[in-house]
């Protein structure tokens, strides 16, 4: 009989005992009961808990709370399984698991393969690449869909979850109204209640596994003014502004209103210090009201040149202005006493650095890079060069557009604000569905993941769908395993996803995905777009290939049929999905074999129909696949209205 004795008496390290328990169970399921027990002096059978508790060096972490470290030591009967933290005794479980034949593939349970076989002896010991390995709400969010993806995030070794918004409606409501999809799912509206219960329920799901828990975001310039920025993006006119309130807004184009209506994307007068003073108190009283958030993320409006314009913040540049504000808030946290991490954004307008403000207490602080205008088609290289780089004009200079000037204006920054960083990646954004083939997109993350490690960065947050596995979680899969451990190839990663995602037929599905991405490649879908840049996907040598993809995914998919059924069940889903997506494939060649020849209307047509054709298997697929986020990313290409468009 296997037991397994807690050393450490935590409630992260109860249920890391008891998800050990599960697999192992289910990995032989003849075993046996395990009995799970604490004893602090047990000698034999698992025993799981801090590394420092087993007489363990943890020196190699630099910040023990942040840095994760696992330990593995085991036999046939048992051994250590411990970290240096309490979340990375439960990461350290998956690990043993991982080693020993488990895979998380997709998130829930159909995303689990689970060999049946006996455990083999394990020793391993590893300090996790990057500090920061998170994943963030985005897109057409379900709750299911919120909890099974927390759940899944330390299966492959991330250990931080970000919530955006105080309550984050948009994100629900895009999933519970159906957007873009209405015509074939009835909507179903949730009020802001429900979300701010479900936001709580989220968080008790990452307390349970001590994920690093990042909160907020967005909002604080419009909340902190008694102006409701619950429904996101919407515009709304008639949103009221308190009449105290009005003074404090940022002045633009004359009027101290919302920019363009969205309070989201309005910004206050940083240069006014009774406004900074109203800011400061209503995001202390917050930190001080949630001790449980990690690092509380301060970011400011969303949107660019929203920035006030009036004679006093004419003087110096936003990121100034911002750097000031997060000196005013140290001070307060600390005459409050409170710890809490800030983390501050470099992103649209402030990500061209301040030029005369420095932060004064740095400890305090994080620095986040949102390179959202970045292009997906190139990673960047170590120290990049950028030979000219335009001064900064207030609500005129456009977002950054290579991401070498990114990073360079980055470094510029660390001069003011010597502090650790991460990045805020969109990957999962909506830049998945510009390769459709996957493969490329996985090797430029990989890539990605290196790139900012060689500059400097300790980690990424992801920005993305909570439902970003069509057709597989091969993509999502490399980011988890290749920021806790750098020295894995995409060749590794590719054959073990694979071999495991579709048994004895994973060749064909690589040579499926291969041919998608030749013949629908990356470089095309993702060809730039942004305000700077006219869209052009005129390129008419494009049509013969876009149109030779059609007859090869209509193969394949006659081919899948016959493994529609697989042995195994993860297996299964995936065939089904990737069947699915031969036919995504063919829909979508057609549109953009239209708009290569520049018939920009009856590709626009071809599109329309496409989404509405597609959108039918939505509740089918809707844990792998985000319907709204797809005809979003494909709304850029073919011209036609998107919710999110900025």
């Amino acid at each position: 009989m296997y037991r397994i004795y807690k050393i450490t008496s935590n409630p992260v390290v109860d249920f890391a005992a008891e998800e050990l328990k599960k697999y192992l169970r289910m990995m032989m399921p003849r075993c046996g009961e395990i009995i799970i027990s604490y004893d602090p002096e047990a000698k034999e059978g698992f025993r799981l808990g801090l590394m420092e508790a087993f007489g363990l060096d943890t020196s190699e972490a630099e910040e023990q709370d942040l840095d994760d470290i696992i330990h593995i030591d085991t036999d046939e009967n048992g051994g250590i399984i411990a970290g240096n933290n309490n979340r990375s005794v439960l990461l350290a479980v998956y690990r043993y698991l991982t080693i020993n034949g488990c895979r998380w593939l997709f998130p829930g349970v159909d995303g689990e393969f689970i060999p049946i076989k006996a455990i083999e002896p394990v020793k391993y010991h590893k300090l996790a690449d990057s500090r920061y390995r998170g994943y963030c709400n985005e897109g057409a969010e379900s709750q299911q869909a919120m909890l099974e993806t927390i759940e899944f995030a330390p299966k492959i070794g991330l250990n931080t979850y970000m919530i955006e918004f105080d309550i984050p409606k948009a994100y629900y409501d895009w999933y519970y109204n159906h957007t873009y999809n209405e015509m074939n799912r009835e909507p179903e509206p949730v009020n802001a209640d429900t979300i701010l219960q479900w936001k709580r329920a989220c968080e008790a799901e990452i307390a349970k596994r001590a994920l690093q828990f990042h909160d907020i975001g967005h909002g604080w310039t419009a909340e902190a003014f008694g102006i409701d920025s619950t429904d996101g993006w919407v515009k709304d006119v008639n949103n009221p502004i308190p009449d105290w309130a009005r003074p404090y807004l940022a002045l633009i184009g004359g009027k101290r209103e919302l920019f363009k209506g969205i309070a989201l994307n309005t910004n206050f007068c940083m240069s006014n210090p009774e406004g900074r003073a109203i800011m400061t108190k209503f995001v202390c009283d917050y930190a001080e009201a949630n001790p449980h958030v990690t690092f509380l993320n301060v970011w400011l409006a969303d949107y660019q040149h929203n920035h006030c314009e009036c004679d006093t913040c004419r003087t110096k540049r936003p990121s100034d202005w911002y750097v000031i504000f997060l000196n005013d808030l140290d001070a307060e946290l600390t005459r409050r006493n409170l710890d809490t991490r800030i983390v501050f954004n470099v992103y649209s307008d402030t990500a061209y650095e301040p030029t005369c403000e420095y932060i004064k207490n740095p400890a305090r602080f994080t620095m986040q890079l949102g390179a959202i205008s970045r292009s997906y088609t190139y990673s960047v290289e170590k120290d990049p060069k950028v030979e000219h780089m335009e001064e900064y004009v207030l609500n005129v200079s456009p977002r950054l557009d290579t991401m070498e000037e990114y990073i360079v204006r980055t470094n510029l920054w660390k001069k003011f604000a010597p502090c650790n960083s991460l990045s805020y990646e969109y990957h999962f954004w909506k830049h998945q569905f510009y390769a459709p083939g996957t493969l490329c997109f996985a090797k430029r993350i990989c890539e990605d993941v290196i790139s900012y490690r060689e500059n400097g960065f300790q980690g990424i947050i992801e920005d993305g769908s909570q439902r970003c596995f069509f057709p597989n979680g091969f993509s999502f899969y490399c980011y988890g395993q290749k920021l806790f451990d750098h020295s894995l190839t995409y060749e590794q990663l590719e054959e073990d996803y694979f071999k495991h995602a579709y048994g004895d037929q994973w060749q064909l599905a690589l040579a499926y995905l291969k041919a998608v991405d030749t013949y629908m490649p990356q470089t095309y879908m993702e060809a730039k777009h942004t305000s700077r840049i006219p869209n052009n996907f005129y390129k008419p040598e494009m049509e013969e290939k876009l149109l030779a993809l059609i007859p090869i995914a209509k193969d394949f998919e006659e081919k899948l049929h016959e493994h529609r059924n697989m042995p195994v069940r993860v297996q299964t889903v995936a065939m089904r999905l990737l069947k699915l997506h031969a036919e995504y494939v063919q829909g979508l060649a057609k549109a953009m074999a239209l708009k290569s020849l520049g018939k920009d209307e009856e590709a626009k047509n071809e599109a329309l129909a496409f989404f509405a054709e597609f959108g039918k298997h939505e509740v089918a697929i809707e844990r792998y696949y985000d319907h709204m986020l797809m005809v979003h990313a494909m709304n850029v290409i073919f011209n036609t209205k998107s919710a999110m468009d900025q």
